[in-house]
Parts: structure tokens; sequence; C-alpha cells
């Protein structure tokens, strides 16, 4: 490993067993970012790269713990259907923080075809990247079909523990031998190492399982993995989930102890009311992708401008429930109540809004609370 290397590994975001996470400030817990790459209305996907690229650099540079991408498809309003290209890009613009998946959708894609992607990040940026996995398609069914060239949908999520044990395999080069593909190599990959005159660094991304129920939880805890939770979008089952994941923990070479982190909506302005109108940006384009009218994020004239009937002004109610949003002290202490409530070991922001210049400023404004550096 060459001078450069330790450096990196050394330094700060990186250092320790590249899972837990340091507390900076006044946070009770390290922070990171959770993006969506979104496209508002008026804008493009070229922009939303652009404006990804500067929430990690600001991410950094504020002293968050991570940044990810999250994959979905078939969402005009999300640019984020490729993580592994995405980390690529954003792995060129910034210098220590981690990047990772929150997450890769496992049954979308063949094992071996993941560890090369994030085995060539990896070598990209050693010892920055994260590979969170989910088991859900993150789209529709239909769209999940044309991904994964098959209608057995559910056989793919009920298969997740075994295709989670192959892509283990493929990343640490040790399948036993005998096995059918004992002799394939996920490349960039431990197998450098080993090789005549190898040496290629055998680290690899640390594995996090992704959930929203049960499921994951369960089987995070008993494999000893870390867990991310979507507390965003499923806050009902988040203590359930963590107590799960706890209760089933068993220590391995990755973690001795738990660690979960959840990813929560909070969205900082220096006025409650532009807070406010800045995630009704959120909640109107959440209508219309739950009613299947999946768009561009809306902007806030338009999601001022519109007319929510009955139903979906139940949805909004409930759905801003579970976002922190106001002045940069009262999504502070939200922010301190829900690490409390739930015991989390690292919170993950996501900013709903339509454009990029609010998001942005939202995470300065949430840093400066907790007197981050920068």
């Amino acid at each position: 490993m060459s001078g450069e290397d330790e450096e990196i590994r050394a330094g700060g975001e990186t250092a320790g067993d590249g899972i837990r996470g340091t507390a900076r400030g006044t946070a009770p817990v390290p922070l990171s970012v959770l993006d969506l790459v979104t496209v508002g209305a008026g804008s493009t996907a070229s922009r939303a790269v652009r404006t990804a690229v500067d929430i990690a650099r600001t991410a950094e540079r504020r002293g968050f713990h991570r940044y990810w991408v999250a994959e979905h498809h078939s969402m005009p309003g999300v640019a984020s259907s490729s993580p592994a290209v995405l980390l690529a890009h954003l792995a060129a613009h910034t210098e220590r923080i981690r990047l990772g998946s929150g997450g890769v959708m496992l049954p979308n894609h063949a094992p071996l075809v993941i560890a090369e992607q994030f085995g060539t990040l990896e070598a990209m940026a050693p010892g920055r990247i994260d590979l969170g996995l989910g088991r859900a398609p993150g789209t529709d069914g239909a769209t999940a079909a044309a991904l994964r060239r098959t209608e057995r949908l559910h056989e793919g999520a009920d298969e997740f523990p075994q295709q989670l044990a192959e892509l283990t395999r493929f990343l640490d080069d040790s399948f036993p031998d005998g096995h059918p593909y004992a002799k394939i190599h996920a490349v960039p990959g431990p197998v450098q190492a080993t090789s005549p005159g190898g040496v290629q660094d055998p680290h690899r991304p640390p594995l996090w399982l992704l959930g929203s129920s049960g499921f994951s939880a369960r089987l995070a805890g008993s494999l000893g993995l870390p867990f991310a939770f979507a507390h965003h979008f499923s806050a009902a089952n988040t203590l359930p989930a963590l107590d799960l994941y706890r209760a089933s923990f068993r220590p391995s070479e990755a973690l001795a102890e738990p660690y979960a982190l959840i990813g929560v909506a909070a969205l900082a302005a220096e006025a409650e009311q532009e807070a406010r109108r800045q995630v009704m940006t959120g909640a109107l384009s959440m209508v219309r992708l739950r009613t299947g009218r999946p768009g561009l994020v809306p902007s806030p004239e338009e999601a001022e401008a519109y007319r929510f009937n009955e139903l979906e002004r139940g949805f909004v109610d409930s759905w801003l429930g579970n976002v922190i949003h106001g002045t940069p002290d009262a999504v502070r202490q939200g922010l301190d109540d829900l690490a409390k409530r739930t015991g989390a070991d690292e919170l993950m922001i996501t900013a709903n809004a339509h454009g990029g210049p609010a998001r942005l400023r939202s995470y300065e404004l949430i840093a400066d609370a907790y007197g981050l550096p920068g």
C-alpha cells in the first residue's frame, strides 16, 4: 500500500473500522447525508448531478461522516438510478468523506456485477466506499421485471439471503474448492493480492443491510452487519426494527456490537415559514408518486397553488409528521429528540425540497446549529 493510501486511511472520516463514525460539534451522534439526486421542475439531470457534487463537498467540508445515494428507477424526479456511476463521479470530487449506496437493490443485479462495480469504486477511493444493500425493487413491479428480465419478483426478494451470501463470497474471493464459482474472481478484488507479484490491497467496502421492516433487521443482526433503517418513510416500524436488530445481533469480524443508522427527512431554513414552503414540494411529489403520477419535483409556487383533496391532505399531514423542518434550532431539537428516542448510532439526513440551493442551505444551517467545523 502506498503512503498516500496510508494517509487516506488514517485521516478523519476514513479511520477505524470504516463503519462507526464520530459525533462532531454538539451533535449527539455522527451526522450523514442521503441524497436522491432529485430533479426539480424547470431543471435538468445534469444540474441535479452538479448539485449532488456540491452537497457531497459541503458535507465533507462540514464534517458529515458519509454521503450515500439510493437506487431508484423510472422516476423522473430522481436521477440516482445508477449509484455506482454517481459514486465514481463523486469520488473524483471529494477527498475524505465516505461514499456509498443507500442502497443498491441486490435482487435487481447479478452479485458478481455489484462486486466488480464496488471493487472498482474501492480502487478509486480506497477506504472510503460503503456498500449498502436492499431487497426491494426501488421501483414499480413492471420496471422491476424489466430490470430483472423475469416476472418472478417475489422469488428475487425471497432469495435475498442467498444472493447476499454469493455477493459476500465474490467480495472476499472465498468460494470453496469445488464450487461452480470457485475459479471466478471479482476484479478489482482480493485475488490480485494473491496472484504472483500481487500487491493489491485486499480491503473491501463494508456491507450494510437496509430495510423498512423487520426482515433485514433480523438478517443484519444475525450476520453481525451494520443496519440502516428507512425511518424517513417507515417511521412506525423504526423502534420495532431497531429492537429486533439489537436482539438478533451476533458479533462478527465486521462488528463486535450493533451499529444502526436511521434515515431521517429534515430541512432547515432561516424562517419556519420558508422551511414549510420548501418541504411542501416534497409532499406534493410524494402524493403524485403514491397515486401513480411520478414526475419532477414541483416548485414551491406549484405546491402552494395545488389544492389537495381530503384523502391527499390526510396523507400529507401524516407524511409531514415524519419530516423534521423549521428553523435550525427547531431542526436540531428534532434530531436530538429522535436520536434519544431511537438510540440510533448515526443519523442520515435527507433534504426534501425542489431546488439545490434550499437543500444546500439546509445542510449548512444544520451544521451551524451543531457547531460543526468549516
